[in-house]
């Protein structure tokens, strides 16, 4: 069995011995100067790397060089993303699942845990708290139960979801983070509106991987690799993919999550809409520490600028896993979009205080998304609730050539300044109206055409008027 990036078996395109030749390569070399600023300056025409090269610099310790590759991290993300930030939150349906995974506590032998399936009228309470918080944005997810959780079930919920309208509030855009699935059933997602399918790697160390997930449909690693492949087959156009950091080897999984990315661009000609970086969290029966292979901060800041690096034109997303000083270092490298007010249990968000009996993770920045809006703007950036691009039939290649063309930039920004008006209006304390306010009127200055200034301006009166959904 030999790599081949353009092979339909997950084993030929993510090849254990090429990770590994990687991951020897990397380390063998990460102190030759020579190509590691052969590789930087590969890196700032803004193609990307390979797997391999992005690898060495993972590797390389130098300061300087280190140095080196977060400013360049910041400034391709700054190139591609400006200063916006895209909000969005994790709605649970279900814990139900009958998979056997050692690292969530919704395995099935976990006895102890209260099991919940929201109805269709707990998932409209839902979504009218999520709309009162002032999100546009949410990222449904459930356990793996084909009794309790069919794709029917996802499918009522998501219909469910669009079709609330409470005040100003409306979600426009329903992502999707559930377990691998057929081609027929990720059709029925596409044809239900669904904007970015999700599904988590956790390792792609077979080896590992299988131990990982003893019991339960998700122990096939090839079903579960090869899903994005069924996927885009079904015709969803953007996928996001990512590894759950700390269950094996950094190195491995970082080259492995790139071959994957490689693996998309090659077959179908667009790699992942977005990469996530989530690390493994304590949770009900899970203890972090029970898994020897945790990296630091500094080290998961390393990773995150070496991926913005390698796949420019990619979102990269940090939950709210992250603590709000660990988040902060992380955006400037790379970061495009971070959840806020995030509740991780079934029902969580019509309750008063945070539950945590059915909570699939430890959520670390307990911030309401009104706090995390005003953090956003004070360190300078712009808070978008943006949701147009999918709604305007911007996806899969047609997204990837704008933004590597740099024009979505006439879309983006505009829109992230209308929509935070919206939210500032609707939803804001008077602290973050004020700020808000400040830095809208000054970021139309860097909308780049008169008349699409001239737009966003005659627009932004009109939100303040009442009216809703602007876009470009």
């Amino acid at each position: 069995m030999e790599y081949n990036v353009k092979s339909m078996k997950a084993e030929e395109f993510i090849h254990d011995g090429e990770i590994k030749d990687t991951v020897r390569y990397a380390e063998e070399h990460k102190h030759d100067t020579a190509l590691i600023d052969q590789i930087l300056e590969k890196a700032r025409l803004r193609k990307g790397l390979s797997h391999r090269e992005a690898s060495v610099l993972l590797a390389c310790d130098i300061p300087e060089k280190v140095e080196e590759i977060y400013d360049l991290a910041e400034q391709i993300k700054k190139d591609f993303y400006g200063n916006r930030i895209v909000l969005f939150a994790p709605l649970y349906l279900s814990n139900y699942c009958v998979n056997g995974c050692l690292y969530c506590p919704y395995h099935l032998k976990n006895k102890h845990i209260p099991r919940k399936k929201l109805t269709q009228e707990e998932v409209a309470r839902e979504v009218i708290a999520l709309q009162d918080m002032g999100h546009k944005r949410l990222a449904i997810e459930a356990g793996e139960d084909p009794v309790n959780n069919p794709i029917e079930y996802i499918l009522d919920c998501i219909k469910t979801i669009y079709s609330i309208k409470h005040k100003n509030g409306a979600i426009r855009r329903v992502n999707v983070n559930i377990a691998a699935t057929t081609v027929e059933n990720y059709r029925k997602l596409r044809d239900a509106g669904i904007g970015t399918y999700i599904l988590f790697q956790e390792t792609y160390n077979k080896e590992n991987y299988e131990y990982l997930h003893p019991t339960g449909p998700k122990h096939d690693y090839n079903y579960h690799t090869e899903a994005m492949d069924r996927a885009m087959e079904g015709g969803i156009d953007d996928v996001g993919i990512g590894v759950l950091f700390g269950l094996d080897n950094y190195q491995y999984e970082f080259a492995g999550l790139l071959m994957h990315a490689e693996h998309l661009e090659a077959v179908h000609g667009v790699g992942p809409h977005t990469i996530s970086v989530p690390r493994v969290k304590r949770a009900d029966d899970i203890d972090p520490t029970d898994f020897d292979n945790s990296l630091s901060d500094e080290m998961f800041c390393k990773i995150a600028a070496c991926i913005r690096i390698a796949v420019p034109y990619t979102g990269m997303i940090i939950s709210t896993r992250e603590t709000a000083e660990v988040r902060e270092k992380i955006i400037r490298l790379g970061v495009s979009q971070i959840s806020g007010g995030s509740r991780t249990s079934v029902g969580g968000y019509c309750e008063k205080e945070r539950p945590h009996d059915t909570e699939q993770f430890d959520v670390s920045d307990n911030r309401t998304l009104d706090q995390v809006v005003n953090w956003l703007m004070r360190a300078g950036y712009i808070p978008s609730f943006c949701t147009a691009c999918y709604r305007e039939g911007r996806t899969g290649d047609r997204f990837m050539a704008l933004c590597k063309s740099g024009q979505i930039q006439n879309c983006c920004h505009p829109n992230a300044l209308m929509t935070l008006k919206e939210f500032l209006m609707d939803y804001a304390t008077e602290d973050t109206r004020r700020i808000g306010e400040a830095m809208i009127e000054s970021e139309i200055g860097n909308i780049p055409k008169e008349k699409v200034r001239q737009i966003v301006r005659e627009r932004l009166v009109k939100i303040a008027e009442g009216d809703r959904d602007f876009r470009f």
